[in-house]
């Protein structure tokens, strides 16, 4: 009976690991995609909008690129949570 119990804890163990791996791995590459965003932002920003701001203004495009992120960041994580949302709701029918 104990060595069932240590075999039911071990592929406990292993699964929380495996979890926690899961979660590392897709947090680093959240990380990743996110500096590729933001490099795709910058030049953006300073290839096509910074010609038409009085004088190359670096603050005003630095205003506009925080917007740009902000507003995608907001997009992305709405429509995370709708999905999130709606596999919850299936899962409970």
């Amino acid at each position: 009976m104990a060595e069932k119990k240590d075999t039911k804890e071990s592929k406990k163990l292993h699964l929380e690991v495996v979890k926690q791996m899961v979660t590392l791995s897709t947090s680093g590459f959240g990380l990743v995609a996110a500096l590729a965003w933001n490099n795709f932002i910058q030049e953006l920003v300073n290839n096509y909008i910074k010609k038409w701001l009085p004088g190359n203004s670096s603050i005003i495009s630095l205003l506009i690129y925080a917007l740009v992120v902000t507003a995608l960041a907001v997009f992305v994580t709405l429509q995370l949570s709708r999905l999130s949302q709606k596999l919850q709701d299936q899962s409970g029918n």
